[in-house]
């Protein structure tokens, strides 16, 4: 059995309990004089990348300051850039650096470029990626099996799939690797072009990570996905470009090159290496190569199938383009050995001119190595390509062009019309974009299916509502059979309801290889955990960091050369922080830790002096580290609501009344008061009713103090990953954002104990804030919110799946409550009901919470929300 047993430097087994070898204690902060210089020099590299001159301007300007402070002799950090520099190179640990191999070629080509590799040495990067001690507590040493329920099986992150867990039982068959840990090898190609005005501006990245680390890490832009390659793109004249043997000669280097990328991890497939983990362990890891992380047409560049085929199975793509029998390389060879090159070609989508890389090492098969990619294939593909399509082309067949093209306006005015919530990506054009990003396509998800409502038949809008769904299971942190079976039916009625497109004359078939690929989803899920921790977004995200800021700040002249310079020093800095921080020398803030360290303030023994030195944003910072670390350590924290920093303005009880339009304003807060006051008497829930002479007494020139925003920091490990799982978003209740037209959000909120009903929604209300109030009485400060209730309808609307709520009236007027900002679980997301309204050409978006009568609780804004209202 694989059972990662620590052992020492050796390779030698220790007792169980052994601490692991300590490190070398004299440690030093080596090239760099202290922490504050260090942490300069990274502000200068990577926070805020400055030119040479202003540099030099920058250190002048802090000399002239020494020197004025009678201190003429210091100096500030360093005199030049180039100084910056140096030290950075003089740092001992992190190096992985770059070597570049030339390919030759003598075929008939006609002229091309050489193609040229950059790679680096792939053994070394596993190593920095298996030792890097941030990952301590995101880290899985071995295979396993997680049940939430008998016959019920959880899949998270990578080792808790069925594909490590076969790959551990293969390898341990070699009693020399008994008792190793396995270490699957994930990689990711993905072409970038930085300029398109300047011509030849593309470069092809491709990256590392390891199957171990947990995927909130690779998600959350860690120093877990490290540039490990940059690909040669050969290039050819004009004649030769469409050329068959071109072609075939870019796909072979394409091949040599991954495989040359590999062969210093390959000796460590069959036989064990020894290698330090976040733990400080070392342990015997045998390497495996892992999922390929890529988008469809990098799939059929990797697994050599013909383009429309799929590299998992023999599929024939036709019609509905099924799943069928799966792929592998003895198959392959088969094919190959008994048909002609033409007919692998043409019956089995086989490519006889390409060998793929994993054919070169042992247990590796890329047919079953290719990753669900959500990004490319469902929300890039079969959503903003296909669907979206669809459903235009749809009504201009049913309406003709010129109504058609009415009511597409209308949807994009729909669309401009949404009301604004954090994180949401605005549409001021409706979908008139010339060129679409997948970010563009992520926001339209969350606002397209209540605009196509009321346009298009039930079918239509449930077929779109089916794949939304499906996308937004996907993409949970962790699934089990109940959540992937769910995913199934769901690609079963897909399977149903897009056949109103072919009906109506939209599509003549489904011979989509991107839709074909949500049937390979529930097995890949299966086998690989999340595909959110093997999607390409990780890929594209890493592109800025890796390439596209480097770019910018290389002078355009023989870039690539710039750009892995900076890489190998963004690589050194990066390990000198992990080094420093295994050794505890980064703790708390740099300027705490200066007064520390020079007896300034007592704040070692005191907390309270580290919250004076620190101001209101740095504590909401702290609180947001602490929950996550609590929610990183398995005890999922309850959501926390604070008010921003400081207030808009204190002003007395009745003149806030007045500015808030709310005349019973002292009275409400009489009634929270009472009730914040008697939580243990179940009578307090219904405060609104109770005697006003029994309520604590509450001044009209009291002094309140009225906040214009609250940060709200959940759980929320579906969306993009913080530390620990946790998100934080701001809720806004302004009369001017901006400077301009009011904005107030809405927000669910938990009535609490066992408050479910026929107006609740799992015994939460939707409600909209108007204003967050501080109050203060007897000593203590009470902080509230005022907000307006909405009531959810009887059923849930067929059409859309989603509930829709409308404003709480009471003799036609709304009604307004006051309540803990405690109570207060996130923002929600509000979309009109527009039914067969237009939507004037003049209409603002911030007028779209008062000017309708009923709205959608939008549970595809964000996927926490659809999780929680699914």
């Amino acid at each position: 059995m694989m059972l990662a047993l620590p052992c020492n430097k050796y390779g030698h087994f220790l007792p169980p309990n052994t601490p692991p070898t300590p490190l070398n204690d004299n440690i030093t902060w080596e090239p760099f004089d202290d922490r504050a210089t260090f942490e300069f020099v990274e502000w200068v590299v990577e926070d805020s990348p400055q030119s040479h001159a202003n540099l030099k301007k920058l250190l002048r300007i802090l000399a002239a300051k020494f020197t004025t402070d009678g201190m003429p002799d210091y100096c500030p950090f360093y005199r030049s850039k180039q100084q910056i520099l140096d030290a950075i190179d003089a740092i001992e640990c992190g190096e992985a650096l770059w070597r570049t191999v030339a390919v030759r070629y003598r075929g008939p080509l006609g002229p091309h470029s050489p193609p040229i590799l950059h790679i680096r040495n792939s053994l070394e990067v596993v190593k920095t990626l298996v030792g890097n001690p941030e990952f301590v507590n995101h880290f899985d040493y071995v295979p396993f099996k997680e049940y939430t329920a008998p016959d019920c099986r959880q899949v998270s992150n990578m080792m808790s799939g069925q594909w490590s867990f076969d790959k551990a039982d293969e390898i341990s068959i070699d009693p020399s690797t008994q008792g190793g840990m396995l270490v699957p090898i994930v990689l990711g190609a993905d072409k970038t072009t930085v300029s398109v005005a300047t011509g030849h501006q593309e470069f092809y990245p491709t990256y590392m990570s390891i199957g171990n680390i947990h995927n909130s890490m690779r998600r959350s832009h860690r120093e877990s996905v490290i540039p490990v390659a940059f690909l040669p793109i050969p290039h050819t004249s004009r004649e030769f470009e469409d050329d068959e043997d071109f072609r075939v000669f870019k796909k072979q280097v394409y091949h040599s090159s991954l495989t040359a990328l590999l062969m210093p991890l390959r000796p460590g497939m069959t036989k064990p290496h020894v290698l330090r983990c976040p733990d400080l362990h070392f342990r015997r890891a045998i390497f495996q190569a892992g999922p390929f992380i890529a988008d469809y047409l990098e799939q059929v560049y990797v697994s050599g199938v013909v383009y429309m085929w799929c590299g998992q199975c023999l599929s024939i793509p036709k019609d509905d383009f099924l799943e069928g029998d799966r792929r592998t390389h003895e198959l392959t060879a088969m094919i190959r050995e008994l048909c002609t090159p033409k007919d692998a070609w043409v019956i089995f989508g086989i490519n006889p001119d390409v060998e793929p890389f994993t054919t070169h090492f042992p247990r590796a098969d890329i047919h079953e190595l290719l990753t669900p990619d959500i990004l490319h294939q469902l929300v890039k593909g079969v959503f903003k390509d296909h669907l979206v399509e669809w459903v235009l082309d749809y009504i201009k067949i049913v309406h003709g062009e010129r109504v058609g093209n009415k009511i597409i306006d209308d949807i994009d005015r729909r669309i401009s019309a949404v009301a604004p919530f954090p994180g949401l990506r605005r549409f001021p054009q409706g979908r008139k974009f010339k060129q679409w990003t997948g970010d563009d396509s992520k926001a339209l998800m969350k606002v397209f299916l209540p605009a196509i409502a009321g346009h298009v038949p039930v079918d239509v809008v449930q077929c779109v509502k089916t794949f939304l769904d499906f996308c937004y299971i996907a993409r949970r942190p962790s699934h089990d059979s109940n959540s992937i079976h769910a995913m199934e039916e769901l690609l079963v009625r897909f399977h149903d309801l897009r056949t109103v497109f072919k009906d109506a004359g939209v599509r003549d078939d489904f011979e989509l290889p991107r839709q074909h690929a949500l049937v390979h989803f529930p097995r890949m899920i299966r086998q690989f955990g999340s595909p959110n921790g093997v999607c390409s977004t990780i890929t594209e995200s890493k592109h800025i960091p890796a390439v596209k800021k480097p770019w910018r700040e290389s002078n355009r002249r023989n870039p690539l050369e710039q750009i892995l310079l900076k890489l190998v020093r963004k690589s050194k800095l990066a390990s000198a922080r992990v080094n420093y921080g295994r050794h505890g020398m980064i703790n708390g803030d740099v300027l705490s830790d200066a007064l520390r360290n020079l007896d300034l303030e007592d704040a070692a023994s005191d907390d309270s002096d580290v919250e004076d030195v620190l101001d209101p944003e740095q504590l909401e910072d702290a609180l947001f580290r602490e929950l996550a670390a609590q929610a990183a350590a398995g005890d999922v924290p309850q959501a926390e609501v604070t008010l921003s920093a400081w207030p808009a303005y204190k002003k007395r009880a009745h003149v806030v009344a007045q500015i808030l339009q709310q005349p019973r304003l002292v009275e409400m807060l009489r009634r929270f008061l009472y009730a914040q006051l008697n939580l243990d008497n179940p009578d307090a829930e219904n405060h609104a009713n109770v005697d006003l002479l029994q309520c604590p007494f509450l001044h009209a020139r009291t002094l309140l103090s009225v906040y214009h925003s609250a940060t709200a920091v959940f759980y929320a490990p579906s969306d993009v990953a913080n530390p620990g799982g946790m998100t934080r978003e701001m809720i806004r209740s302004t009369p001017r954002w901006w400077k301009g037209h009011a904005r107030y959000d809405t927000v669910l909120v938990n009535l609490g104990g066992d408050a479910v009903h026929a107006e609740t929604i799992d015994g939460m209300m939707v409600a909209r804030v108007h204003a967050f109030v501080s109050v203060p009485y007897d000593g203590n400060t009470y902080e509230c919110a005022i907000v307006r209730w909405y009531v959810r309808e009887e059923q849930i609307d067929l059409a859309t799946g989603m509930w829709i709520v409308h404003p709480e009236l009471e003799n036609g007027h709304p009604v307004y409550d006051v309540i803990p900002v405690a109570s207060i679980v996130r923002a929600c997301h509000l979309i009109s009901v527009y039914g067969r309204t237009r939507v004037p050409d003049t209409f603002h978006f911030s007028d779209s919470l008062d000017a309708f009568n009923r709205y959608y609780l939008n549970m595809y804004v964000d996927y926490h929300l659809h999780e929680l209202l699914y």
